[in-house]
């Protein structure tokens, strides 16, 4: 029996963060969606991390209608955990966001743990010619935007997630946001075992160096023990940096699009199974093997692929 320890990847297929217009190959339609999420669970995915757009402009989208198309045909095709969005947008207001958790009771979906600054702002440096003005315009108001997600917020996704059996992958973007879900574990509504996914290298977020990812996972120990499974996220060019070092310190993975458009200095990836495979390339060479997706069912005692409402 083998003895090396097994490693969820986490494929975040597309999000908020990017726009069509900084890369051809971030998918925006339902069927590119739904290609790239079973084309990153062929390539080791146990997870995979969903947002929706709208078709006509590539605006990001919580309306289940965007949504359902994409899950028939995961549900059809592959038996990856199914992760959807409770983030959406920084623009949009918790009851939007809650829409597509509320109407398919997935096994896991991402909860962020603390308001805070969203500065994308920055991208405009890089990126100068778009096809939709509500691109230029959403990275603009980042520089006066607060991504709320109040202690009320949380405790309302919490027991809309907790009466439907789904879990959390709690998205830590600071240190605050770990001592906010000890906050919620201690009052019974977070339940273990945590699925926490520290992120690394936003603004308004902790850092990428690798002393703050060690001070995320210093601090993740002291306050929740051992009832936590640790996940990393590194943005933009610190995603595979931070991955290889998260998993030599014991970390889960996650990458894809959402998170980086970049497979190498300068390079664009070209789909979000390129960027699981350079993931899973990494991780065996440190002697890892990669989770199935039934694995990952059981390290995050999930209530199984049959129970969800699509």
């Amino acid at each position: 029996m083998s003895t090396k320890r097994k490693v969820i990847i986490t494929s975040a297929v597309t999000g908020a963060i990017h726009t069509p217009s900084m890369s051809r190959f971030l998918p925006v339609s339902a069927e590119e969606i739904a290609e790239a999420a079973l084309g990153a669970a062929e390539a080791g995915a146990a997870i995979v991390h969903l947002h929706a757009r709208d078709p006509k402009d590539g605006r990001p989208s919580q309306d289940p209608k965007h949504f359902e198309p994409i899950l028939e045909k995961l549900k059809a095709n592959t038996d990856a955990i199914i992760n959807i969005t409770t983030g959406g947008s920084p623009h949009m207001t918790v009851q939007e966001r809650m829409r597509p958790v509320i109407a398919f009771k997935p096994e896991l979906a991402s909860l962020n743990m603390g308001s805070m600054n969203f500065g994308l702002y920055p991208m405009l440096d890089r990126f100068k010619e778009f096809e939709h003005e509500w691109e230029r315009e959403s990275l603009e108001k980042s520089r006066d935007l607060v991504f709320k997600n109040t202690f009320a917020d949380i405790e309302t996704i919490l027991g809309i997630g907790n009466a439907n059996r789904t879990r959390f992958e709690f998205e830590c973007y600071d240190i605050s946001h770990l001592n906010n879900l000890a906050h919620f574990r201690s009052r019974g509504l977070a339940r273990g075992p945590l699925f926490v996914q520290s992120v690394f290298g936003l603004l308004g977020g902790i850092g990428a160096h690798p002393e703050d990812l060690m001070h995320m996972r210093r601090t993740a120990d002291r306050l929740l023990g051992e009832d936590y499974l640790w996940s990393v996220l590194g943005a933009g060019r610190n995603q595979m940096p931070l991955a290889a070092i998260g998993a030599a310190m014991g970390s889960h993975v996650r990458v894809g699009l959402e998170d980086s458009l970049w497979i190498g200095p300068g390079e664009l990836a070209k789909s979000n199974a390129e960027q699981v495979a350079r993931a899973r390339t990494i991780l065996e060479a440190l002697n890892f093997e990669i989770a199935t997706p039934d694995e990952a069912r059981q390290m995050l005692q999930l209530k199984g692929r049959e129970n969800v409402g699509f």
